[in-house]
């Protein structure tokens, strides 16, 4: 199969437009539509429904995407293979990771490169929970999470132990306790991550453990919204504590410890088991190790 009609397939699938696709592979629409056709005729199937006004793919089109995705994949390991094959230190490095997961990458890649300057290094913010599957496809190289993902497929590395730190604003009764129960918290206002987390599942059952109400009133989308409600005294949370450890310092938090929650958070790089790595990434491990 000639891969130049996939190209142009993803192009039009990922714009959602014969005319934008066109633009972004520099060929004129007539001969991006001839090489849909094209497909088409090849596959024996309809790939894209054209009646509506907006531009719907059809269930074999939602199969011939995935397949697209993945020759891009495989197209972009080649031209990295060939330039490490050029130039021992050069390529490319994707790595996958949340909000809060990319700041335990930061040490690590100032380290990278100073060693490796003609890497490119690319972090992209990822829900945890689909970095598993997106290196299993090949979309990524390396990943950073904060639980194990227990698959066969894959490898883990701990490479920081962190921990749930429960913060309060310096105005907060709890500011100048050094320590507190559990048992303290039924009143309080919990200012919660609305992402699921094997982490908040360990908070919801000690709470439900010890027969304390846990009053999750507040839900932000980020560390850093749910940071600047804590500092303005609205609510209360557990965070990971690297994310926070600046602000205890300056004394814009204060962490207290609740004595029926120390619970470790193990930051593990995640990569996979049965694909060869790229030069680039297998550098990587190397400064991690």
């Amino acid at each position: 199969m000639d891969l130049y009609p996939l190209k142009v397939f993803l192009a039009v699938a990922t714009e959602k437009s014969f005319s934008r696709a066109a633009e972004k592979l520099l060929r004129t629409q007539p001969a991006v539509s001839l090489a849909i056709q094209r497909l088409e005729s090849q596959l024996g199937e309809k790939l894209i429904d054209r009646s509506g006004k907006e531009l719907l793919l059809t269930d074999a089109g939602r199969i011939v995407l995935d397949y697209a995705r993945r020759f891009e994949n495989l197209e972009r390991e080649v031209e990295t293979a060939l330039t490490e094959l050029r130039d021992n230190s050069a390529g490319r490095l994707i790595v996958g990771a949340n909000e809060s997961t990319s700041l335990y990458l930061l040490q690590h890649i100032e380290k990278y490169r100073r060693l490796y300057p003609k890497v490119k290094v690319q972090v992209r913010r990822t829900l945890s929970s689909r970095i598993p599957a997106l290196l299993i496809d090949g979309d990524l190289e390396l990943g950073v999470v904060s639980y194990d993902p227990s698959d066969e497929r894959l490898h883990t590395r701990v490479i920081y132990t962190d921990h749930l730190a429960f913060v309060v604003s310096p105005e907060h009764r709890f500011a100048r306790r050094g320590s507190i129960s559990i048992t303290e918290l039924g009143m309080e206002t919990f200012v919660a991550h609305n992402v699921v987390s094997p982490y908040r599942d360990v908070v919801l059952r000690e709470f439900q453990r010890h027969k304390v109400n846990l009053n999750m009133d507040v839900e932000m989308p980020t560390v850093e919204t749910i940071r600047l409600m804590v500092q303005r005294n609205e609510g209360v949370a557990f965070l990971p504590k690297m994310c926070v450890e600046q602000d205890v310092e300056k004394g814009e938090l204060a962490e207290v410890v609740v004595e029926e929650l120390k619970v470790d958070r193990k930051i593990r790089l995640v990569y996979p088991a049965r694909r060869a790595l790229s030069h680039a990434a297998r550098a990587f491990l190397e400064v991690v190790a």
